[in-house]
């Protein structure tokens, strides 16, 4: 493509000559199936991990005078690499991408002021070919950006235990697991209910599950905390509504490379299986309970009829609860700290609320409101949409970070 082309000289000549519009407008769709591929070649290797697009706080990063705009014109501009160390040639290449495409774009959007009709359907149809360029250019700038973190593809452990408010915690976290179990279905994974144990009226006293598919944790992991439930329990008599809480953890699953643990430093317990289950409750010692003796960190299962099942299933638990504990040591993350999930179980530790009489489902930290709580607790596009929001606010609140340390 020659230095000296511009688009705005192409859309002239059609105003200057409207005999030749036909092949004009033939010459405008070839150049830009040649800028299709030129991008793409720029594009060509993209991150991992899918991104998060769209949301009013990424958008505002990009808006002019914002932190992502002047970090940009910096990083394009002379002696970057003495000023910011920049070693990533991809980054710059599609910041500077981004800049010309932005300039190409206020050219064509100029011409919308033509006379000619013609000429402005052409400037139209090019206004959004050059829109859904800077998109994907900002995205690939976001993803560039956003550190990845070393969880992110593990599968995890859910855990569920019901906290204040008795019954009426324990069936709500019930129909807490139920949604969860849902939603892998939802987003086709794989779901391995690892302890069961039910209350006497059918809630749940606490529970823990496997779950196994693409990106599992990363889009899990903010559901960890303190959950809250406000509305009339149906062992309540008078009408009065009642606030209960339950909390939820969820623990990456380590990998055999990020997690080795030695089979001298564990004490292997069998011990008969309590409660419902049928005949072998009580007949065969098919429980198992395994300690980690460094740690003390203990962890059972009986769910099975199998000694060795239920072994393999206390395994996967313990390994989780120590891998999430290294994460603990080695990092300050506010997502891989168990603790901070979990907390003291009290009404105020919150991070969503679920009033039924409003029919809404709020989640405090990005203080937004979702109305149609049945459908919510169904597990499927509306729990979506509310995790898909929490990740594109925490990809914000990364990049804000990770600029602010590069400037």
């Amino acid at each position: 493509m020659p230095r000296n082309f511009r688009i705005k000289d192409c859309f002239r000549s059609v105003s200057l000559f409207p005999a030749c519009l036909s092949a004009m407008m033939q010459s405008l769709l070839l150049l830009r199936s040649a800028r299709c591929l030129w991008t793409r070649g720029a594009l060509l290797r993209t991150p991992r991990r899918p991104a998060s697009s769209g949301s009013p706080q990424l958008e505002e990063l990009f808006s002019g005078g914002g932190a992502m705009r002047n970090f940009l014109e910096r990083l394009t501009g002379p002696g970057v690499q003495a000023h910011f160390g920049v070693k990533e040639p991809e980054l710059a290449m599609a910041a500077r991408k981004l800049r010309e495409k932005e300039q190409e774009l206020q050219e064509i959007e100029r011409l919308l002021e033509d006379e000619n009709e013609d000429l402005r359907k052409l400037a139209e149809n090019e206004i959004i070919s050059c829109q859904k360029e800077l998109t994907k250019l900002k995205q690939k700038i976001i993803l560039l950006l956003i550190p990845s973190e070393e969880t992110d593809e593990n599968d995890l452990i859910l855990e569920l235990t019901a906290g204040v408010g008795g019954q009426e915690a324990m069936l709500f976290t019930a129909e807490m697991f139920d949604m969860y179990q849902r939603y892998a279905t939802y987003k086709k994974w794989h779901f391995e209910i690892l302890e069961y144990f039910p209350s006497e009226i059918g809630g749940l006293r606490h529970a823990s599950a496997s779950i196994g598919g693409p990106e599992a944790y990363r889009h899990m992991k903010f559901e960890g905390g303190v959950h809250r439930v406000q509305r009339v329990p149906k062992t309540e008599k008078q009408g009065r509504m009642h606030t209960s809480t339950m909390t939820v953890a969820i623990l990456p699953q380590p990998t055999e490379i990020n997690l080795v643990i030695n089979p001298k430093e564990l004490r292997i317990e069998t011990k008969r299986a309590s409660g419902a289950g049928g005949q072998h409750v009580n007949t065969t010692d098919s429980a198992v309970r395994i300690v980690h003796l460094p740690t003390g960190v203990a962890t059972e299962c009986q769910q099975e009829r199998s000694q060795i099942k239920n072994k393999e299933m206390a395994m996967k638990k313990l390994r989780a609860k120590l891998y999430s504990m290294l994460l603990e040591e080695e990092t300050n993350k506010r997502y891989s700290a168990r603790k901070i999930q979990i907390g003291t179980k009290g009404r105020s530790e919150k991070i969503r609320t679920y009033h039924f009489p409003q029919n809404r489902v709020t989640d405090h930290r990005i203080s937004k409101s979702l109305y149609d709580i049945q459908s919510f607790m169904l597990g499927e596009y509306l729990l979506d949409e509310l995790i898909q929001s929490l990740k594109e606010y925490a990809d914000y609140e990364s990049i804000t970070e990770v600029i602010s340390e590069r400037c």
